[in-house]
């Protein structure tokens, strides 16, 4: 294994750095101030807009899909110094067309989308034009096993007809369509029941009830609840073949979860970053924060733990590319585990570092510290990561 970084993408990583050193951190509290006050949920501040404008002009766009014809090419360890990068910020991935979770959508949609589904949803997706969310996830079932969905589709004539209810479905507020998980065949062996199935947003049938507030806050497009009450689609927007939907949630969450965990270490970075400026400058009890061992002690753990994460993450990501996706599977649920978990400890130094100023909206690590919570739940909880992880290092030796 040689991570050094080519020619090609240690120049795309100097760019990002300096588009966000130049536009994107300056640009943070402004994003926040418009999004406050804008009366159009879900639509990108004025900034956020503008930032995007520039960074397609510049050629850092769909940075994250492998496939040369949408974008750079890519593969998964060569994007992950970039998606650490753009993880920094709260906007950061937003401004390259890098975000969850329209990633994981483009990303299915050109492996397994027709020439129509890709002609309607993913190529103006790829351009910026419109954004999507990902609706699998029930109040009424265990999000950790999504071979419970109840949410079901009857086949009518040419259409389906959808019936059920979703939450946690993020990005819904300003997106155009919803790529759902749904029950076609609920007599099927557990892992073909469900099917992905692509719905527009404006379908008569499916309500946006409410974006859900996490830990008081709704940001972008939020984690939304949805309804589909007799919500009908044409059969031509099912995703792949019908039963299949299980197994393009895996393909889908394979590079998601390395996403996750790429800019979960851009955000123990900048917190780092952060508690070290912080604890230079913060004189108390007659010295610096800097010269008090505990200090010390949370900065050192903190590099050390960011930069186990790292090479693990790196690690996971060239066996993707090397082996695929079924063979990196054990390293992608330690990944997820250690980077989620990793990312928290970090976060909740720097807040200690702060005093009052950290659990304040005046520096990012708070915002950090709601939005990364989440990441210990979502794309599998740590729990069910770890059982999975024990159940295949069980099987080597049984």
């Amino acid at each position: 294994m040689d991570f050094a970084l080519s020619p090609k993408v240690e120049d795309l990583k100097a760019r990002v750095t300096a588009f966000m050193n130049e536009h994107v951190y300056a640009a943070e509290p402004i994003a926040a101030e418009q999004e406050h006050a804008s009366h159009q949920p879900g639509a990108d501040p004025p900034v956020v807009v503008e930032l995007r404008r520039k960074a397609k002009a510049q050629g850092l766009w769909n940075l994250f899909l492998p496939d040369s014809a949408h974008g750079p090419g890519l593969k998964n360890w060569e994007y992950a110094p970039l998606c650490e990068v753009m993880g920094r910020s709260p906007i950061g991935a937003r401004v390259f067309n890098c975000n969850a979770p329209d990633t994981g959508n483009m990303e299915i949609l050109a492996e397994f989308g027709t020439p129509q589904q890709k002609e309607r949803w993913l190529k103006p997706a790829l351009e910026g034009h419109i954004r999507s969310c990902f609706s699998m996830t029930e109040p009424e079932t265990a999000g950790s096993d999504p071979t419970q969905l109840r949410t079901r589709a009857v086949r009518d004539g040419d259409y389906y007809v959808i019936n059920g209810h979703k939450w946690f479905s993020t990005g819904a507020l300003g997106a155009s369509f919803a790529i759902a998980m749904v029950v076609t065949n609920p007599d099927a062996e557990p892992h073909r029941r469900a099917s992905q199935i692509i719905v527009p947003i404006d379908t008569p049938g499916l309500r946006i009830v409410r974006p859900v507030s996490v830990m008081g806050a709704v940001h972008g497009g939020g984690h939304c609840e949805l309804l589909y009450e007799d919500c009908r689609v044409p059969v031509t927007n099912l995703l792949g073949e019908e039963g299949s939907g299980f197994a393009i949630a895996q393909a889908r969450l394979g590079p998601g979860r390395i996403h996750h965990c790429m800019r979960m270490i851009g955000v123990a970075e900048r917190a780092l970053e952060l508690m070290c400026k912080r604890a230079n400058t913060r004189w108390t009890h007659g010295s610096y924060l800097a010269d008090k061992a505990n200090v010390q002690d949370w900065i050192a753990d903190s590099r050390i733990e960011i930069d186990a994460a790292r090479l693990m993450v790196m690690h996971a990501a060239w066996k993707m590319d090397t082996l695929g996706k079924k063979e990196a599977r054990q390293e992608i649920s330690m990944i997820k585990v250690v980077a989620a978990n990793m990312v928290m400890r970090v976060l909740d130094r720097a807040i200690q570092v702060h005093g009052a100023l950290g659990v304040s909206d005046d520096t990012p690590i708070a915002l950090f510290w709601r939005e990364n919570r989440s990441l210990r739940l979502a794309d599998g909880p740590d729990e069910v990561h770890r059982m999975t992880i024990a159940k295949r290092e069980l099987r080597k030796w049984k």
